[in-house]
């Protein structure tokens, strides 16, 4: 019996390394040569394979034991690389274009749980209470331990007015959080602006989407018509935005920028993955758009800004982030973010099914990686809430190192004890309980009030007032 077998897996493993050589994957036919493919542990995945296909308890299809494989090959290398089957992709597709269907969740896997990041502003997640860092450990009653973030994901997604319970582990809390949620078809607007006062504009960006260029020129053209007098300060909100696409993130930044100015530029190992996107139409008009800066005021190059982030703040958005504060076009204010400076790509592939694979890592027009370390602000404010339960790239188990680590930088040193004296400082005040989300250019969002301060010239303060704990009665 034993002879039997292994006669079988040999043929098996002849069989699949066979097809990996005739296919050879196109691209790896100018890159490498068949020579260097791993036959030896090929020959292991394909006894492995036929092992299970013969012994396995209950008959398994061959495409759910390769899209396993395949899935678990990707999930293996870091956060953010996955194998998406046909489906999946096409909700990545809707979730860029800013329509899809689900509770409005940017999630990773950490431990076998899925992580939230960042609730989406306006959805059925950040409405109930969701907050980055927690931990799902339930949908409805299946254990998310054990699945793939695909599936849980599917399990999250679904016809809108669905219901779907959320069992959630949050630090702090003894017990695990329930939370019921509704599902609804997600329409991110991703960019809002809001009328605060004479002289002053306030614009928010939410995700970065295939129309978001667009948009934010719409709202500036809208806040400098509606002052008729030249803005005196700008606030750009981009708190817990959580990314979203490069030419995007570029064409927010070239708003702001003089024309040619660096914005970012990524460095991996092949050709393709190496860029530098600059402040030009070549690089975020892409996709057959016009210029859609073409016609903006003048004013916009010029006017003071500031930008508010906090560990929300995530790919993208540290990138617009950052080009502004390396040509200190802007002041950042806020906290550190969340520290995603990794380039993904997707790549479709014949059956419908594509990948999302970490290719490069972005870098700030002055040489510094983004990646697991963030943007420090010029200008630490605090939101009020306890800085422990905040959530950073760093975090997260297989992440990215950020290539700048060790290297004698003085810029580097100072921006870390400015993070590290800023969050010791914090951890010693006492935080009021978060009382549900506040609305962002309100009375209530103290680093909003702050932003205005400074650009008012007014005194600016690090942090909202201690909350005050009453003395225990006997």
């Amino acid at each position: 019996m034993r002879s039997k077998f292994e006669k079988f897996g040999l043929i098996g493993a002849g069989v699949f390394i066979g097809i990996l050589v005739s296919l050879n994957i196109s691209a790896w036919a100018d890159k490498t040569s068949v020579a260097q493919l791993p036959i030896d542990e090929l020959r292991v995945f394909a006894e492995v394979f036929a092992k299970v296909k013969s012994d396995y308890v209950e008959t398994v299809e061959d495409k759910k034991l390769i899209n396993e494989a395949l899935s678990g090959m990707l999930q293996g290398l870091d956060p953010h690389s996955t194998f998406m089957d046909a489906d999946a992709y096409k909700e990545l597709q809707a979730g860029t274009q800013g329509e899809f269907g689900g509770l409005g969740i940017e999630v990773a896997m950490e431990d076998g749980l899925v992580k939230v990041v960042t609730p989406i502003e306006d959805s059925p997640a950040y409405k109930a209470g969701l907050k980055s860092g927690d931990l799902i450990i339930k949908l409805d009653d299946a254990q998310v331990r054990g699945m793939s973030l695909n599936d849980a994901v599917k399990r999250m997604r679904g016809v809108p007015e669905t219901k779907i319970v959320l069992t959630v582990v949050r630090k702090g809390e003894d017990k695990p959080l329930t939370f019921t949620l509704t599902r609804a078809i997600i329409k991110a607007q991703s960019v809002k602006n809001k009328w605060i006062e004479q002289d002053y504009g306030y614009v928010r960006i939410t995700q970065f989407q295939e129309r978001t260029g667009e948009d934010l020129a719409k709202a500036l053209k809208t806040l400098s018509a509606e002052n008729k007098t030249p803005l005196k300060g700008l606030v750009l909100d981009l708190r817990n935005n959580p990314g979203g696409l490069l030419d995007a993130a570029v064409g927010v930044s070239a708003a702001f920028l003089p024309k040619d100015d660096l914005v970012v530029y990524t460095e991996g190992r092949v050709a393709d993955s190496k860029m530098r996107l600059t402040a030009t139409p070549m690089d975020y008009a892409r996709r057959g758009k016009s210029d859609y800066l073409k016609d903006l005021p003048e004013e916009f190059k010029s006017v003071p800004i500031v930008v508010l982030i906090n560990a929300g703040s995530a790919s993208a958005s540290e990138i617009v982030a950052g080009a502004l504060q390396d040509h200190k076009r802007a002041t950042i204010m806020g906290i550190q973010s969340f520290g995603k400076g990794s380039v993904q790509t997707i790549l479709p592939m014949n059956n419908g099914s594509a990948i999302k694979l970490t290719t490069a890592r972005y870098f700030t027009p002055n040489g510094r990686s983004i990646q697991a370390k963030g943007i420090v602000p010029d200008m630490n404010v605090d939101d009020g809430s306890d800085p422990s339960l905040s959530l950073h790239e760093a975090d997260l188990k297989r992440h990215l190192s950020n290539p700048n680590e060790g290297k004698a930088n003085a810029d580097k040193s100072a921006d870390d004890a400015k993070a590290k004296a800023a969050a010791d400082k914090l951890k010693e005040e006492k935080h009021a309980e978060t009382r549900g989300p506040i609305e962002p250019a309100s009375k209530d969002d103290f680093q909003f009030m702050q932003a205005l301060n400074l650009l008012k010239g007014q005194p600016v303060l690090k942090a909202p007032e201690p909350a005050k704990v009453s003395a225990a009665k006997p």
